[in-house]
């Protein structure tokens, strides 16, 4: 078995654009004569690898506490694309291959709305790309607005540099923070041999 971390180290992450980036500092610490080491973290919701809720662009919408976790756990598949995502190459990775309803997308690419739509046609419960967000990044609402009305976990900020195309399972279960709209997680692939 072969295990695959695609999840950016937080401190030293992207950053989406008006995004406040985290920090930390030590609160407690051994060396100082401290009983142990503790640190206290400064963050969004969105920094490093996460996911968006529906919440995040739904005021009705499930926040992280509330979503299917079987949604971000189970099988998937990464495909490389880059440019501009069409609807034609969703239909065809979906329809010509044994693609899983859990898409990771590597490589320098944008999920259009035609893309988005041609996933809630076909079922997909995950979309991450290695992006700090699905869709346009000076104008991702519209693809939010399609995804997140179908509940579609959007899983952002991925590393899928080193690992090849195929099928894996995927876990990327968030953080359980309440009532919140996104939330970071430790996304796993594992290969199986």
């Amino acid at each position: 078995m072969k295990i695959y971390d695609i999840s950016q180290e937080l401190f030293t992450s992207h950053v989406f654009p008006g995004d406040a980036a985290p920090t930390y500092e030590r609160r407690l610490q051994i060396k100082n004569g401290d009983i142990c080491n503790l640190t206290e973290i400064s963050m969004c919701a969105h920094n490093g690898t996460h996911l968006d809720a529906p919440y995040h662009f739904y005021d009705d919408g499930k926040r992280v506490d509330e979503l299917d976790l079987s949604r971000c756990v189970g099988e998937a598949t990464v495909a490389a694309m880059e440019g501009n995502i069409t609807a034609g190459q969703i239909r065809q990775i979906m329809e010509g291959t044994k693609c899983h309803k859990r898409l990771l997308i590597k490589g320098k690419a944008t999920v259009t709305l035609e893309a988005a739509e041609e996933m809630n046609r076909h079922g997909i419960l995950l979309v991450g790309v290695e992006s700090q967000t699905v869709g346009p990044e000076d104008g991702p609402m519209k693809v939010h607005y399609e995804l997140l009305k179908e509940e579609v976990i959007l899983l952002e900020g991925l590393v899928l540099k080193d690992v090849p195309e195929g099928n894996y399972l995927l876990s990327a279960a968030p953080i359980n923070l309440g009532g919140a709209d996104g939330a970071p997680c430790r996304a796993i692939l594992i290969e199986s041999e």
